[in-house]
């Protein structure tokens, strides 16, 4: 069975802040790279949460 790592908290909690900021604060000044770091930010997100899924 697959076995994700552990993620500690400061990498959930990174992808929550970094999205935000990628949606307000860097949309302003170019959607592109908003956009690319929103998917990169939500993507850290769901390793978090896979990873405390699966966390015994």
């Amino acid at each position: 069975m697959f076995r994700p790592a552990p993620l500690n908290t400061t990498f959930f909690v990174t992808s929550i802040i970094g999205f935000f900021v990628s949606m307000f604060y860097v949309w302003q000044y170019s959607t592109q790279w908003a956009t690319a770091f929103a998917t990169v930010f939500t993507i850290m997100f769901i390793a978090s949460m896979i990873s405390m899924t699966y966390e015994k």
